[in-house]
């Protein structure tokens, strides 16, 4: 996939600039150690204009990320979020994928940066896992150790563990993975977490080894305005057994419905199941429409 031409432009340390004309230091602490953070924000075109999903909550955990694992952060929410604005007006772009990142300056030492950056580019990028339901399968690889890294940091070096789990599940023939925590206890998926539906509720991972998604939150406003229950609780693999169905959701992702996980069919019929309804009011509520609530 292309991500850029000669004519687009991205957001580099408050300036505009083309993105095939900047350059980045090869001694960078990013580069070599994974020292970074990133987020990935969505825009829409609405009947309001456009708009960029929860801007001030993926800038604010931007910001969190990075006090999380000791990187400075002193740069000004709301004018980064102008600067994304100006990126999607000046590159044309209406439904967009939304990078910033935040990556370190040459140092070859195990201590923070003296110095960080800020850039934030935008493609266009449909859902990340596609509109059709999933077959998943159980990852051989965990989510890391939360005592050993900042699991809830969405940190640049700890997506090495999602590549090599998404990999390995393509390699099998599955479309994506879901991988477990260090107690064998489901975790969430390489880029997205997980809910699954069993006797009218919706039941997710709580935090711990998870990254708490600004989507996942999301689902979470969503059931209680439309009366869903929605819960956080332990789930081992033998939950999956018992569930009727089961979805992932993220920005990237959006809510995109499960068709099996290993030997587990959903036999539900996805548009009669809560991820489906959660799929599209959520759906209504990026695009702004009007009574979201109600149209599902």
């Amino acid at each position: 996939m292309q991500y850029y031409n000669s004519e687009t432009v991205l957001y580099l340390n408050g300036k505009f600039l083309k993105a095939a004309e900047t350059q980045t230091d090869l001694y960078g602490q990013s580069l070599h150690y994974g020292y970074g953070v990133f987020e990935g924000i969505r825009a829409y075109q609405t009947h309001n204009g456009i708009r960029v999903f929860k801007a001030k909550e993926h800038f604010e955990r931007l910001k969190q990320s990075c006090e999380l694992i000791n990187i400075p952060y002193e740069f000004d929410n709301e004018q980064l979020i102008d600067a994304t604005y100006k990126i999607l007006e000046v590159n044309h772009l209406k439904n967009a994928y939304i990078r910033p990142l935040v990556f370190c300056s040459p140092n070859m030492s195990l201590t923070r940066p003296a110095e960080v950056s800020v850039m934030i580019c935008a493609w266009d990028w449909g859902a990340y896992l596609g509109n059709n339901l999933l077959k998943v399968c159980i990852s051989s690889f965990q989510r890391p150790n939360p005592k050993s890294v900042k699991v809830e940091a969405k940190a640049t070096g700890h997506y090495v563990n999602s590549i090599l789990a998404t990999t390995e599940a393509k390699d099998k023939g599955y479309d994506e993975a879901l991988l477990l925590d260090m107690h064998e206890n489901i975790a969430e998926a390489p880029g997205a977490n997980f809910f699954l539906e069993k006797d009218g509720c919706l039941f997710t991972p709580p935090p711990g080894s998870i990254l708490p998604g600004i989507t996942r939150a999301t689902v979470f406003e969503i059931g209680q305005i439309l009366g869903i229950p929605v819960f956080e609780k332990t789930l081992t693999v033998a939950d999956i057994q018992t569930a009727q169905s089961a979805f992932f959701c993220g920005t990237a992702a959006e809510i995109v419905g499960i068709k099996s996980i290993d030997d587990k069919v959903f036999v539900a019929d996805w548009k009669d199941t809560l991820g489906a309804t959660i799929q599209r009011t959520y759906k209504n509520l990026v695009l702004e429409k009007e009574n979201y609530e109600v149209i599902i």
